[in-house]
């Protein structure tokens, strides 16, 4: 099953319960809202960037969309185009741990601090050399690797767009928890079914 869900719903109606919208919130509260209230499809909720702006600095930033409840197709209803997850769960600190989830169920989502530097990441394995810390950051871990030179590193997809890094990439030192990357990692596992529940929207 290859459904893309929508950015809208989690952002715009999870609400405080998730944290602040497009400004930050917590990863673990956005699954268990996934597991709890389920994600309308972005096919019937989609999200349309009109600032242009999608990195750090990038002025002005991206604003939080508001919950709309209903699909733009009027011939879809909302509530039946939910999907749900099944769980909602954090993995160990070791990244052996975070690999065999990574191998067994597939990517997983992980905080980390963005410094300055990072901002200008364009290629390699990223270590923090210089700059201010500029804010927390998620993203999708989907793998892992060693240099030709012996470097372990992770491979992550980034959000901000594919100019950015290595066409929307990157990668970053495995096994020291650079920058906290292996301290807070998160996942879940979707229904199989689109299955319509009472939820509490």
């Amino acid at each position: 099953m290859n459904i893309s869900l929508s950015v809208n719903d989690l952002l715009a109606c999870c609400g405080f319960m998730c944290g602040d919208g497009c400004d930050g919130g917590y990863p673990i509260s956005a699954w268990r809202y996934f597991v709890r209230h389920g994600v309308v499809t972005d096919q019937c909720d989609p999200y349309f960037d009109t600032t242009g702006c999608s990195h750090p600095g990038c002025e002005p930033a991206y604003p939080t969309p508001k919950c709309v409840r209903h699909c733009v197709d009027k011939n879809q209803i909302w509530r039946k185009t939910k999907h749900y997850g099944v769980n909602a769960y954090r993995i160990k600190t070791d990244p052996y741990d975070i690999m065999a989830e990574v191998y067994k169920n597939g990517p997983v989502e992980v905080s980390f601090t963005v410094y300055e530097d990072f901002a200008h990441y364009k290629s390699g394995v990223y270590k923090y050399i210089t700059g201010d810390v500029m804010g927390g950051h998620a993203v999708k871990l989907i793998g892992w690797g060693t240099t030709d030179d012996g470097e372990d590193y992770w491979l992550l997809a980034n959000q901000w767009n594919r100019g950015w890094g290595d066409d929307g990439y990157f990668k970053i030192r495995r096994g020291t928890n650079e920058c906290g990357i292996e301290e807070d990692v998160v996942a879940g596992l979707p229904s199989p079914r689109n299955i319509a529940r009472e939820a509490a929207i």
